[in-house]
């Protein structure tokens, strides 16, 4: 598997060409930093030309040795004085060290940038593993500059987080925004306009599009797309980046694929940039207070708390999920206009296991949807059963030597819960591998080459040497 390069392409041939019919073949996945596979981008059509002043957060990344105009290897976007957003593997994937240069629409053309600055330090999400770990995700990364970039702060990249799901739903419409190579030629700032799709629609590569941690986006008949030097460029929806590039094609002539950032991936950016990071303009919700401990069959209350946007009182739907067995939420009222509060009541069974529970309240609009977290503690957050874990999906289909994917939750349980796994040659990957009663963690099972049906028997040990167990069944194809 190459692990080559996609940057954001667009070329002027006529739009008759784009007419080829889709590739039915799979596809050998690749980063779209500088580097190629030979003869890529030849379909990548269909974009246009744009402008610094047009996109005054899109910033271009410069690495020694990087392949294109000044050394021009990857796209990001300036999300605060001194903070930059770009994909993971810019960082850990390539060598050479790496600068931006801001203000300038062609790169080709030296000189006439408005502002160079080098790389101080960066974080990558901490489940970004290392060199190739884009083929299972978190692919995001935050970077802090030498120097202050001058953008002023109502022109900063607004990131999305997990409040922001709606704007990766299929059929959602954005744009990318890259200077990577086009038919003719790179280091020229392009944009692209691509619709979100349906993960299931664009398995056709040998890596796994993950709905989760990743937003297809594009067409699967290279009539527009990212290509070299497009990684890390922003994917925006609603004038809020809801993904960076990350990986596509080889050849740069199907779907490009992003990192999600409307999950905690987002929130993990949001973090990181602090708190100099502008308003989205839209309507907020809070929970105050944000914990409360409950013993089982007994009530707890708390209060939703709401904000209006810039586009004034909206009507708000308010939505719990995550609850633990047995547990009821009541919201009084369950529709509120934005500026008003709620009532929330969390009401147990006597049955209802003890352990420490995530519960994600969600506020439905007009304009979109907003979530804020309570942790509930049932009993002592522990549990004198042991842990029970549960796996979603239960069941996984996958070619011969791709990667399963599921969620592991655990409920109940004393202490820290370590996570391990049998039934198959090889031990899947957990991250993370410990977790608290009510945590979750994302399990990694490299299928084996000979097809069949495999049972990977999860286990969840607490601190007090208790267990539980669940299975996943992994068909390979």
């Amino acid at each position: 598997m190459a692990a080559c390069a996609m940057a954001l392409a667009a070329v002027s041939l006529p739009a008759v060409e784009s007419q080829a019919a889709a590739p039915s073949d799979v596809s050998v996945a690749a980063i779209p930093t500088d580097r190629l596979v030979p003869d890529a981008g030849t379909q990548v059509i269909n974009g246009e030309r744009t402008t610094v002043r047009e996109n005054p957060s899109v910033i271009a990344g410069i690495r020694v040795g990087g392949g294109g105009p000044q050394g021009q290897s990857c796209t990001a976007s300036v999300v605060a004085k001194r903070k930059i957003l770009t994909a993971a593997h810019c960082m850990i994937d390539v060598s050479g060290d790496k600068s931006y240069i801001y203000g300038d629409d062609d790169l080709n053309t030296a000189g006439d940038e408005t502002f160079r600055t080098k790389v101080a330090s960066f974080k990558v999400h901490p489940k970004y593993t290392g060199s190739g770990s884009w083929r299972t995700g978190y692919d995001v990364a935050v970077i802090t500059t030498a120097d202050d970039i001058p953008v002023p702060q109502s022109q900063w990249a607004k990131v999305a987080g997990s409040g922001d799901a709606a704007l990766t739903a299929p059929g959602k419409n954005g744009f990318a925004l890259g200077y990577g190579r086009a038919s003719s030629g790179s280091g020229v700032l392009y944009r692209a306009d691509m619709p979100v799709n349906d993960a299931n629609n664009c398995q056709v590569f040998d890596v796994r599009v993950n709905p989760d941690l990743m937003v297809c986006v594009g067409y699967n008949d290279g009539r527009v797309g990212t290509c070299s030097g497009d990684s890390g460029g922003p994917y925006t929806v609603d004038g809020i980046i809801v993904g960076v590039v990350s990986w596509g094609s080889g050849q740069c002539d199907r779907y490009s694929i992003m990192a999600r950032l409307t999950n905690e991936m987002g929130d993990w950016a949001r973090t990181e940039i602090g708190s100099q990071q502008p308003p989205d303009g839209k309507f907020s919700v809070g929970v105050n207070p944000a914990s409360g401990k409950v013993e089982p069959g007994k009530s707890v209350s708390t209060t939703v708390t709401s904000t209006a946007g810039d586009q004034g009182p909206e009507e708000l739907r308010l939505t719990a999920s995550g609850l633990p067995t047995g547990a009821a939420a009541t919201f009084q009222p369950t529709t509120i206009t934005s500026g008003e509060s709620s009532k929330l009541t969390l009401t147990t069974e006597p049955t209802t296991p003890k352990g420490t529970y995530k519960v994600t309240l969600t506020a439905t609009a007009t304009s979109g949807t907003k979530t804020t977290d309570y942790t509930l503690t049932v009993g002592d957050g522990g549990s004198t059963d042991g842990p029970r874990p549960t796996v979603s999906p239960t069941t996984v289909t996958v070619p011969r030597g791709g990667m399963a994917e599921a969620t592991v939750t655990v409920t109940g349980g004393t202490g820290t819960i370590r996570l391990s796994a049998t039934g198959m040659t090889f031990s899947p990957f957990f991250f993370p591998n410990t977790v608290s009663p009510g945590g979750t963690s994302t399990l990694t099972q490299f299928a084996p080459f000979e097809p069949g049906t495999y049972k990977l028997v999860i286990t969840a040990t607490d601190s007090a040497g208790k267990s539980g167990t669940t299975d996943l069944t992994i068909t390979v194809t």
